[in-house]
C-alpha cells in the first residue's frame, strides 16, 4: 500500500473498546444505561481524533522502474509518423533509377543508328538522305527514268520539229535531274530558278555552271518572257548537254570524292 490511515485504525479501536466497556456494567443497570447511542459513539470517535498522540494519515512514496514497452512507447509513434517520408524518398529513387535506365537507353540506340549510317558511308554506300531525294521540282517530273538517255539529240529533235517549249522544258528538266542525282546538288522540290543556279555553283565546275545558267535564260525568255530564244542558241544548248552535265563523268566525280573522303 502507498499509505496506511493510522487514525482510522486508532478510532475503530476506541469504538470496541468503548463497546468492550459497557459489557462489563453490572447486570442490574437498566438497559437504557447499557445501550450506547449513536452519539455516544460519534463522540468518543471524536475524542479519539482530536488527541494529540493520534498520528494523522502519512502518505508514503515508493521508486519503481518503468516498464521497458512504456520507455518505447514514445520513439516508436515517432517512428511510425516518419514512415511516410520513408516511402516518398524510396519511391523517388527507384523512379529516378529507372529513367537513368531509359535515358541510357535511348542514348545507346541513337549512337547505334549513327554508327551504322557512318559506317555505309565509309564503305561507300548508298548516301545518307537518298531516298528523299525529289521526283518533281515544281510540277516537273526529274526522275531519270522519266527522262531519255540522250536528252540533248532528243531535245533538239523537238525543236526542229517546231515543239519548242516541250523541247526547253526537256532541257530544264533533264537539267535539274543531272544536278540532283549525279552532282548531289541539294535541289528541292520547291526550289526556283535562282535558286537552282546559286546551289548548283557550289558543285559544278565554272564551264558547267556557266552552261546552267544559260540554259536557263532559254528556259525563262520562253516560260515567263513569252519569247523563244533563237535556233542557234537552243541546238548549241542540246549539242553541249552530255558535255557539261554528262551523268557519267558526274557519278565518276562523286566515286572519286567518296574514295578521298574513306581515305581521309
Amino acid at each position: 500500500m502507498d499509505s496506511v490511515d493510522i487514525r482510522g485504525l486508532r478510532v475503530a479501536v476506541a469504538v470496541l473498546a468503548v463497546w468492550a466497556a459497557s459489557l462489563m456494567l453490572p447486570a442490574t443497570a437498566t438497559a437504557a444505561e447499557t445501550v450506547l447511542t449513536r452519539e455516544q459513539v460519534q463522540a468518543a470517535a471524536d475524542k479519539v481524533r482530536a488527541d494529540p498522540n493520534m498520528p494523522g494519515t502519512r502518505t508514503e512514496k515508493k521508486l519503481r522502474f518503468k516498464e521497458r514497452d512504456e520507455e518505447e512507447e514514445e520513439p516508436e509513434k515517432k517512428t511510425d509518423s516518419l514512415d511516410w517520408l520513408r516511402d516518398f524518398v524510396r519511391a523517388v529513387a527507384e523512379g529516378a533509377r529507372w529513367l537513368i535506365w531509359g535515358l541510357a537507353a535511348l542514348a545507346l540506340a541513337w549512337l547505334a543508328v549513327r554508327l551504322h549510317r557512318w559506317i555505309r558511308v565509309r564503305a561507300g554506300g548508298a548516301r545518307p538522305g537518298k531516298a528523299l531525294l525529289p521526283s518533281h521540282v515544281g510540277s516537273l517530273d526529274i526522275r531519270p527514268e522519266s527522262l531519255p538517255d540522250d536528252i540533248g539529240n532528243a531535245a533538239a529533235g523537238l525543236w526542229q520539229r517546231g515543239q519548242h517549249r516541250p523541247a526547253l522544258s526537256l532541257l530544264y528538266r533533264g537539267a535539274l535531274s543531272r544536278l540532283v542525282h549525279a552532282h548531289a546538288v541539294p535541289v528541292r522540290a520547291a526550289s526556283t530558278e535562282g535558286e537552282c543556279v546559286v546551289l548548283a555553283s557550289t558543285r559544278l565546275s565554272p564551264d558547267a555552271q556557266a552552261f546552267f545558267v544559260r540554259l536557263i535564260e532559254a528556259w525563262q525568255l520562253a516560260a515567263y518572257g513569252g519569247r523563244l530564244p533563237s535556233t542557234a542558241q537552243v541546238l548549241a544548248i542540246c549539242g553541249e548537254f552530255d558535255l557539261h552535265l554528262s551523268a557519267k563523268a558526274a557519278a565518276a566525280e562523286l566515286d572519286d570524292s567518296l574514295m578521298k573522303g574513306a581515305a581521309a
